[in-house]
């Protein structure tokens, strides 16, 4: 065969030669080689295994670069703002829930405190491999991407990583942009976090329904128990209802429990299988059913006034910051026991609130209460009631400062007194046995400011009277002359150091401070009084006994300290007068608690408020009813209420306190105060004595006071007990006790013998001197100086016998 080239053959159609079935092509080297057929028809629009090979390869490179460039771009953001947000926890004194506040019902907490069944159950429900698998699960994902982007359904990430990456770094949407930061997020964080921290984060951050983020809430709102004492049962029910928090409320939705078990059961096979729980424990389990959803577990009932007094203590005390307590976060075990808070309320809806008839009485409708108690030993508020119901009354009643606390005030001027060693005006040392004129509207002698005349209650007059019966009968008379006697400055800051706030409204150094014209709170009060039943000794209220932040952090509280505020020895002779309230006086509802007690009524101006003020050794306790109308909030008299013409001291403020002692004390032994009393106070003077005879200077009955009282003025119309007329001084001894010249109801002039006593009286126009024996037993000697006016208007003579039972009139 010839190597020439053969002639091409047309093809059978004429149009042209037949294309080869190969072709050859001739290289440079004169070497021939194959060359590959075109390829037509519908083959040329299939792409080669070259180019797959190509766009396979080329799309690796573009996916490993896609995956560096979103590794590089995204970040791991600042926790969402709803992820940080928790609730803070208030607890009674035994550790159980008293209340949570916040947006958000949340309260994080350590890996440490989860129980190790509670942890195991949720990797079981949720993710099975978590110590194990890496961060994400790209087959999962893809999968989760796919359904959301063509609408078959929302899928969320399958590792717990990338769950938690959801719930605390990003938005809940269903987008696939959110899934792609997810993946890159959740890479990262797998690198930067320990899986133990992880666990942690999830924990505190997935939503187990009833309102409740985080395992310790659930466990809470589910079980009322914390996440440490978690059992398998009830850790796997909890575990059970991420996968669908309401749906899986057997409670809420009873007709899904059925559901809900095969979930639970799931759990609970899936922790056997990962070698987590017994095969036998588990066979002997049964579904435990979560208790009933509270309806408001709020600020409803005490709860909101109980924990508004607790976030002002610990803002005011320094202890956590507003916005510090806004962000949530902490765990605040308070001082309020349980029983004796739950004391309180029955008391107050026993004695007050049961006996409302607001549809037919409208006085019924200004009625609201606030009461506090304080153990004196440790200075803790141990219970407070607020009002009816903090959601339905906002104001606080307890530690609201807007009502005047009136007679219940009183102590701290006797107290002062005896702090200061005061004398009357006459110069007489004050005790529990000091006699003044209780007059009604007797002006009061000795201040300087301005005339003041007081009115004693119902416009009564007593006369000569003591000290204990003035406060048996809280005489405003009495006790305003006594005030200007002290010093009106002394006995504010006695107010003041027995723990009454220095900026209390109407707190000023006037003879009306006697009478209770400030607005300190029922809880101030109840802090005062507390130092009182401590022997004088006082120590700031304390309303907290610790405070966590995020389970760990412990925040320091203030050191306890305490100081003496006024003697010990005017502390306890104060409480033997207060006794005699209970005992005699206005308050004798107190004796209802059976036990030793001390107190004092109080009423405000117009009757606006009702109060008692009172302590056992063990307990002191300040309770008040006040009027305040419920559309304005104007303070209202409460004439007419409970029924009643008028709501006073000794009615419903200590019958409550009376109820509420008992019941709070249950169990307690009864105790005896153990008094160090103020020399002379052991003896009890007779509580009154006969008026002078007329125009001698006795009493009588709200004779006003003439003429210049510091240059040698004339008083007349009976000024008080031993009044001095010009220039006569008559000093008399009956028992000890100077009387201007009245002895036992008889008027003597120059010698006076009275019962065995003997004395000489030298009348004159500055001085006279009285020798003589006192009740037959004592010798006492007397010596006074009159210039015609006195301090007092009467004489200024003093009488001091060796009993230490005489006493002078202011």
């Amino acid at each position: 065969m010839s190597d020439e080239p053969q002639p091409q053959q047309p093809n059978q159609s004429g149009e042209g030669p037949t294309a080869p079935s190969t072709a050859v092509q001739e290289t440079k080297g004169g070497e021939k080689k194959m060359k590959r057929p075109k390829r037509t028809g519908w083959r040329r629009i299939l792409p080669t295994w070259r180019m797959l090979l190509g766009t396979f390869v080329i799309g690796i490179l573009l996916l490993i670069g896609l995956f560096f460039l979103g590794y590089s771009m995204v970040k791991i953001p600042a926790a969402n703002a709803f992820a940080t947000k928790q609730s803070n926890v208030y607890l009674y004194a035994d550790g159980s829930q008293l209340a949570r506040d916040g947006e958000v019902n949340r309260e994080n907490v350590t890996l440490a405190q989860v129980s190790k069944d509670a942890q195991h159950a949720v990797l079981a429900a949720e993710d099975r491999d978590f110590y194990t698998e890496s961060a994400v699960d790209p087959k999962a994902m893809l999968r989760a991407a796919w359904n959301t982007a063509t609408g078959k359904g929302t899928q969320s990430g399958s590792t717990i990583t990338q769950q938690y990456v959801k719930n605390y770094y990003l938005a809940q949407e269903q987008t696939v942009t959110r899934k792609v930061k997810e993946f890159f997020i959740s890479i990262k964080l797998d690198r930067s976090e320990s899986k133990g921290e992880i666990l942690e984060g999830y924990l505190n951050t997935s939503y187990f329904g009833r309102n409740a983020y985080g395992i310790q809430a659930a466990a809470q709102a589910y079980y009322g128990k914390d996440a440490t004492d978690l059992d398998p049962a009830r850790a796997a029910y909890l575990a059970a209802l991420v996968n669908a928090p309401s749906e899986y409320d057997v409670v809420a939705h009873p007709e899904n429990k059925a559901a809900a078990v095969a979930r639970w059961n799931y759990v609970l096979d899936g922790m056997v299988k990962k070698g987590w729980l017994s095969a036998s424990d588990r066979a002997g389990m049964k579904f435990p059913m979560p208790r009933e959803q509270t309806a408001s577990t709020g600020m409803s009932g005490q709860r909101g006034y109980l924990v508004e007094a607790v976030k002002s203590y610990l803002v005011k005390n320094k202890i956590v910051d507003a916005d510090a307590l806004e962000a949530g976060g902490y765990r605040i075990t308070t001082t309020i026991e349980k029983d004796k808070q739950n004391a309180f309320v029955k008391a107050v809806d026993d004695k007050l609130i049961s006996q409302l008839d607001k549809k037919n009485r409208k006085a019924d409708t200004y009625v609201r209460a606030g009461g506090a108690s304080v153990d004196p030993k440790t200075g803790q508020v141990v219970a407070l009631y607020g009002g009816i119901d903090y959601v339905k009354q906002y104001t606080n009643g307890a530690t609201r400062g807007d009502f005047q606390v009136g007679s219940t005030f009183k102590p701290f001027v006797f107290a002062s007194a005896v702090d200061h060693d005061s004398t009357t005006q006459s110069g007489q040392t004050i005790t529990p046995n000091t006699y003044y004129d209780g007059t009604n509207k007797r002006p009061v002698q000795g201040w300087p400011g301005g005339g003041y005349a007081p009115e004693n209650e119902d416009e009564k007059s007593y006369g000569q009277i003591t000290v204990r019966k003035a406060t048996d009968l809280s005489v405003n008379a009495v006790y305003a002359q006594m005030a200007v006697d002290v010093g009106p400055s002394k006995v504010k800051q006695t107010a003041v150091d027995l723990g009454i706030p220095s900026d209390t409204k109407d707190l000023q150094p006037y003879p009306s401070i006697a009478l209770g014209t400030a607005t300190a709170s029922v809880l101030d009060m109840a802090e005062a009084y507390a130092t009182l039943a401590n022997h004088g000794r006082h120590g700031t209220y304390s309303m907290v006994e610790k405070v966590t932040k995020d389970g760990t952090q412990e925040i320091t509280l203030p050191k306890t300290r305490s100081r003496q505020a006024v003697s010990r020895e005017a502390a306890d002779t104060t409480t033997s007068i207060l006794q005699s309230v209970v005992d005699n006086g206005t308050a004798t509802a107190a004796q209802g608690a059976g036990r030793p007690a001390a107190g004092k009524t109080g009423t405000a101006e117009e009757d606006t408020a009702a109060w008692f003020a009172g302590y056992t050794p063990d307990l002191a306790t300040v309770v008040s009813v006040m009027g305040q109308d419920p559309v304005t909030a104007a303070h209202k008299p409460l004439y007419g209420a409970l029924g009643l013409d008028r709501i006073n001291g000794g009615g419903a403020p200590t019958e409550i306190w009376a109820q509420y002692t008992k019941a709070a004390l249950k169990g307690v032994v009864a105790s005896a105060f153990d008094l160090d009393l103020q020399s002379g106070a052991e003896t009890v003077a007779p509580a009154t004595r006969s008026p002078a005879t007329p125009g001698t200077g006795g009493q009588d009955n709200g004779g006003t006071t003439g003429g210049d009282q510091g240059n040698g003025g004339t008083t007349t119309g009976g000024d008080t007990g031993g009044t001095t007329d010009g220039s006569t001084t008559a000093g008399t001894t009956d028992g000890g006790t100077t009387d201007g010249s009245t002895t036992d109801g008889s008027t003597t002039s120059g010698t006076t013998t009275s019962g065995t006593d003997a004395g000489t009286t030298t009348s004159g126009t500055d001085s006279g001197t009285s020798t003589g024996t006192t009740d037959g037993t004592s010798t006492g000697t007397s010596t006074g100086t009159t210039s015609g006016t006195g301090d007092n208007g009467g004489p200024a003579g003093t009488t001091a016998g060796a009993d230490g039972g005489g006493f002078g009139i202011p």
